[in-house]
């Protein structure tokens, strides 16, 4: 990534490189308040506006993805790879999902003038640790928004 931001004339701080290191191997979709709590616990004086020029940087350059995934907060992805995703609707959390959908097209009759490039698929429904917490069978109901965070350590 530094060498990224150096080819388009962009300065490599010590903050974005810590931004790096944070987004680095990431599974978990961090937000921009989750990366900016992860940097400040390495470089306190990290602030938000940094962390949030520096992530749309990197998606403007095609090196994360920014991703809405109607959980509240707009996530970003280090990982490019053409992907879909799980969420959890109760904790919020995301996971890549590597399947293949590309036989999934919309009907001519429904495109309304559209010329459809590509689809994204986001599954809902209930983590491994929720459904501990609540039971299997209320992941098969559950159907609602989904709820702040209970465990303040999830990034994703």
């Amino acid at each position: 990534m530094s060498k990224l931001f150096r080819e388009r004339g962009l300065k490599v701080t010590p903050q974005r490189e810590c931004i790096f290191g944070v987004l680095w191997g990431a599974e978990t979709h961090p937000t921009a308040e989750s990366v900016h709590a992860e940097a400040t616990e390495r470089m306190p004086t990290m602030s938000l506006k940094t962390v949030y020029q520096t992530l749309n940087d990197l998606a403007e350059m095609g090196e994360i993805q920014q991703l809405d995934l109607g959980t509240g907060s707009g996530r970003f992805d280090p990982n490019v790879d053409v992907h879909h995703h799980l969420v959890c609707t109760r904790c919020g959390k995301v996971r890549d999902l590597y399947a293949d959908y590309s036989g999934v097209e919309v009907p001519a009759s429904s495109r309304q003038g559209y010329v459809v490039g590509g689809a994204e698929v986001v599954f809902r429904g209930m983590c491994a640790e929720c459904q501990a917490l609540t039971g299997p069978d209320q992941a098969l109901c559950y159907g609602g928004s989904i709820d702040q965070p209970t465990n303040k350590g999830e990034k994703g």
